[in-house]
């Protein structure tokens, strides 16, 4: 059991206690203990003994006792009870933005509703709205948000999507010769609606028999084709790494049900099917200049593999994650398909965070780690001062941190750790720091984490601020979002980006799959204005590196090439850039 999940369980107990009106002080005592355990960061909790656990701040003996508990068994009984005494539609109301457990206990007793449907009723019934401490303003953020809950339901982010399409496609590979992952997962689309498969075989009967013989896949008959299967994958992982962003709100989890298609096709036309259902309908659509769509041309006589069509089409060779309709002809009219970025153009990533801030592995781990992989630099960029609820740097720590820096890089030449700063955009779009501490930086991400809730003019008005700003080198995650648990703020994108071409200013594609912001759909103009964009992490532990393959995907989509990635420059093409602007 990970530190976060040990805090995951905890943080959910304390909210609970908060929704049943526990005994104040325990309950402030264990939220003391857990914001404490949060912060934690120089070793595994689950490997400590109660003498160890006990020297954390605000954990007592029996607060230890229950770690201890909890990491043995895989329970804590008082949430087991909570959990028991509490109907599981009112666990759902967690994930509503905007209210907490007081609220949602008030909902609770005071209208007995105990489902998400009801709430939602309540809502439009202007019954919310007539609770003491709520109002209509109250009432309306709690509509919006369960409509956006509800447009996102039995959606997957990228990286759960593509980790349960590989489950099914080793299970299937085991019955059928030829097996092939399309449609959302083949485009690499950041969020995916369907597992789809294609299989090839001659009996879609008995092949649809064998597939309801694996038990962990069920059927909906009444969506299912006697050529396409179709059900839902019951999510035997769905709690284990869910967790969101550090320093993100976390929400009650349940079983994901994804939904799944599986497409049954003769053998001869499976690289035919293969690259229809690898496509879009947009792409599909495209008019060949025999008059032709795609799709005509695709659907007619066998292929041996899907560049074939292409050929046939008098076409260039698309790549599957460029196959939305969105341009990818004109873009091949000026480029090349192996001009694409890839994971191996990399020469290092940026914008990372260790235990001076929030993350999990020291700077030392950290930097051996990316070494370890092949990159040729590290850019630390731990949270700054404001960010008090990750530990942000203050002045005495950054100078801290640049020592040991200095001694790192001494040890690990020619391997270079590059000295960045995660600053908080502050409200008035000011950075973090006062100018001769931001001047210490090599480089600046500069990036909201606060006061999120600010309407298009605002949220363009802070940003261009922070572009102004001489010290800002990177523009991290841009609008904030949190695919399927947060909408960004809205921000006039066209304006942002001119303004970072005007000041020189790169822009992030945070690559965790929580995030992958800046969408992809703004990538071309980025290249068109000659602003580079930055592929990032965002990691708060040496795995988070791995992030990066989800970056590289939707940067291929949105069609980024390798010399318009910013940390596709080696390190001496990098320093002599930040020389460069710091001049």
């Amino acid at each position: 059991m990970s530190n976060d999940q040990i805090v995951e369980i905890l943080e959910l107990t304390v909210k609970l206690m908060e929704l049943h009106n526990a005994d104040t002080f325990k309950t402030r005592t264990l939220a003391n203990a857990t914001f404490n355990l949060d912060r934690f960061k120089t070793a595994n909790l689950a490997e400590l003994p109660v003498e160890e656990l006990v020297k954390i701040q605000g954990v007592g003996k029996s607060m230890a006792q229950k770690i201890v508990q909890l990491v043995q068994t895989g329970h804590l009984p008082e949430l087991d009870e909570l959990i028991a005494q509490t109907p599981a539609g009112v666990l759902e109301m967690f994930k509503i933005k905007g209210i907490g457990p007081k609220k949602i206990g008030t909902i609770w007793r005071d209208l007995g509703i105990e489902s998400i449907q009801a709430l939602k009723e309540a809502c439009e019934n202007g019954q919310i709205a007539k609770l003491k401490g709520f109002g209509a303003g109250t009432q309306q953020k709690i509509l919006d948000s369960l409509a956006f809950m509800e447009s996102q339901a039995g959606k997957l982010r990228m990286d759960k999507g593509e980790a349960l399409a590989a489950i099914v496609l080793e299970e299937l590979q085991k019955h059928f010769s030829k097996v092939g992952i399309t449609g959302d997962v083949a485009r690499k689309n950041e969020i995916v609606e369907t597992i789809q498969l294609l299989v090839a075989t001659e009996s879609p009967v008995a092949a649809a028999h064998t597939i309801n013989q694996l038990g962990w896949l069920v059927q909906h008959p009444k969506e299912s084709s006697p050529f396409v299967w179709r059900g839902t994958l019951r999510d035997r992982t769905a709690s284990t790494d869910e967790l969101p962003p550090q320093g993100e709100e976390i929400e009650v989890k349940k079983t994901i049900e994804a939904h799944v298609e599986i497409i049954f096709t003769a053998p001869e036309k499976f690289e035919n099917d293969r690259f229809i259902f690898e496509s879009s309908e947009a792409h599909l659509a495209l008019v060949t200049s025999s008059g032709h769509t795609l799709f005509q041309i695709a659907n007619s006589d066998s292929v041996e593999n899907v560049e074939a069509i292409y050929q046939k089409a008098n076409l260039p060779y698309v790549v599957p994650e460029m196959r939305e309709g969105w341009g990818e002809l004109e873009w091949l009219a000026q480029h090349q398909n192996d001009e694409l970025i890839t994971w191996n153009d990399l020469k290092g990533i940026l914008h990372n965070h260790s235990t001076y801030s929030d993350g999990k592995h020291s700077l030392e781990t950290m930097a051996r780690f990316c070494k370890e992989l092949g990159f040729e630099y590290l850019g630390i960029a731990d949270h700054s001062q404001s960010a008090a609820y990750a530990n942000g740097l203050r002045e005495d720590r950054i100078r801290i941190q640049h020592e040991e820096i200095d001694h790192l890089n001494h040890k690990l030449a020619p391997f270079k750790i590059l000295k960045g700063i995660e600053s908080d955009i502050l409200g008035d779009g000011s950075l973090d720091y006062p100018s001769e501490i931001l001047a210490t930086f090599d480089y600046v991400v500069a990036s909201v984490h606060s006061n999120l809730n600010m309407g298009i003019e605002k949220a363009t008005s802070r940003l261009l601020t922070a572009i102004e700003n001489p010290f800002t080198t990177i523009l991290g995650h841009p609008t904030g979002r949190l695919l399927l648990a947060r909408e960004g703020y809205p921000i006039d994108h066209k304006t942002i980006i001119d303004s970072c071409a005007q000041h020189g200013v790169v822009i992030e594609i945070n690559a965790s799959p929580w995030r992958l912001d800046l969408d992809w759909r703004w990538i071309r103009y980025c290249m068109e204005k000659g602003v580079m964009l930055s592929i990032n992490p965002d990691a708060h532990e040496k795995e988070g590196y791995y992030d990066m393959h989800y970056g590289v995907g939707v940067a291929r989509k949105g069609g980024l090439t390798k010399s318009m990635t910013f940390n596709a420059l080696s390190l001496t093409e990098i320093e002599s850039y930040f020389q460069k602007r710091k001049k």
